[in-house]
């Protein structure tokens, strides 16, 4: 028998962080929420995402997805950046049991070190994605 436990738990590591249903796979267009001139993001790869076979990889609010600018300046259209994922559709249930859903995804743009490539984000921010991302939290007008 093995000696190694696997008694620590990634939830120890990282942090708790609740259960979201994961709403929004590849391929969706979603809003570009902050000030870098991009206006549509098509998601084309979720960080971390370990899913089962032929299942298309999905994304909640918070997570780190790769993405390729739609619509938006000519040198930003075609190039791949990093973003969070802060608003989704989909209902997000909370641990009080509130259910909240937005009008629309949204997402921001992020550099390789967790940094925002705006200055400024347009909309309300959910409160999941704020708590995992605190540089995201600092430049949200409303977190709800």
């Amino acid at each position: 028998m093995s000696t190694k436990s696997r008694a620590v738990s990634a939830k120890g590591i990282s942090g708790y962080r609740p259960y979201v249903t994961r709403a929004v796979p590849v391929g969706a267009i979603v809003y570009c929420a902050d000030n870098t001139g991009a206006k549509s993001l098509r998601i084309v790869n979720v960080t971390g995402y370990h899913g089962r076979l032929k299942r298309v990889p999905a994304a909640a609010v918070g997570d780190h997805v790769t993405v390729v600018v739609k619509r938006g300046p000519p040198e930003l259209r075609k190039q791949t950046f990093g973003a969070v994922i802060i608003r989704q559709k989909y209902p997000v249930r909370r641990v009080s049991g509130q259910r909240i859903m937005f009008e629309d995804n949204a997402a921001v743009i992020v550099t390789p070190e967790g940094d925002l490539k705006g200055t400024d984000i347009k909309g309300p921010v959910a409160a999941e994605a704020a708590e995992r991302w605190p540089r995201i939290a600092n430049l949200a007008t409303m977190i709800v």
